[in-house]
């Protein structure tokens, strides 16, 4: 059995400034979605349509921020790594909102657009599970303590438990993203990556749930399905559904 080292989740102090480990991976998060957007960008259909820029990347990354209002008023603060992190507004729902306004506003095919996104997702979700494990939180069931890498989270009592967050980690994120990316690479129907996303992520996330300690308000719903699981019914079932329409369509 290991135990969670209780890292400090302050990454650096400078007098008054500090550096959290979770402000340094949502930064860590920004920087790999821009490399790999602009990557993306010469991939097809991508690179064969000149509309598409880096422009576009960076405006489509600053759609991710929380509150770009607040950021436009006070700019300064989107550097401001020692608040501690920052959010995403609204999740995925919010991300779908705003990719629906760019393609709205740029005269893109929304599911181009998406298409163009999904593949370079899962590198972030990766680095904010490692910002999960560094501050010991979303810790995982109890496990059976011969296993070699149950551990011991301080604050979940004295049972050990699975590292949920390297499970997901390595699933939903360096996985989903070998997997993403390779399909990618191929000349696929448009709306088909963006479809892979959705059935891959909710797969894996499916699987980790059962690792993962559900929600202690909610617990465990209908057929012993936690609330994380019974999302992601929907996700697998729009994915597959939304892959062979645009198979189907295209045909």
């Amino acid at each position: 059995m290991l135990i969670h080292p209780q890292i400090d989740p302050v990454a650096l102090q400078l007098g008054p400034l500090a550096v959290h480990w979770y402000g340094l991976t949502y930064l860590a998060a920004f920087g790999l979605f821009y490399w790999l957007g602009t990557r993306r960008l010469g991939h097809l259909p991508f690179k064969n349509l000149s509309q598409w820029q880096k422009r576009d990347i960076e405006d489509i990354l600053f759609l991710g921020f929380y509150k770009p209002a607040y950021y436009l008023a006070n700019p300064l603060e989107v550097f401001a790594v020692w608040q501690g992190g920052m959010s995403f507004h609204g999740g995925m729902l919010g991300v779908i909102a705003a990719m629906l306004w760019f393609a709205f506003s740029r005269k893109r095919p929304f599911l181009q657009v998406m298409d163009l996104v999904a593949p370079c997702v899962p590198t972030g979700l990766a680095a904010g599970r490692v910002g999960n494990f560094i501050n010991g939180e979303l810790w995982g069931r109890v496990a059976d303590p011969s296993l070699p890498w149950s551990m011991l989270f301080r604050g979940a009592g004295d049972a050990p438990r699975h590292p949920s967050q390297i499970y997901q980690f390595l699933m939903e994120g360096l996985l989903l993203f070998v997997l993403l990316w390779l399909y990618a690479r191929k000349p696929r129907q448009q709306g088909q990556v963006a479809a892979a996303f959705l059935f891959g992520y909710g797969v894996f996330r499916f699987v980790a749930e059962y690792f993962r300690e559900p929600d202690a308000h909610l617990g465990l719903l209908s057929l012993g399905m936690s609330m994380g699981q019974w999302l992601c019914v929907p996700m697998i079932l729009g994915g597959a559904v939304l892959w062979l329409w645009c198979d189907r369509r295209a045909a």
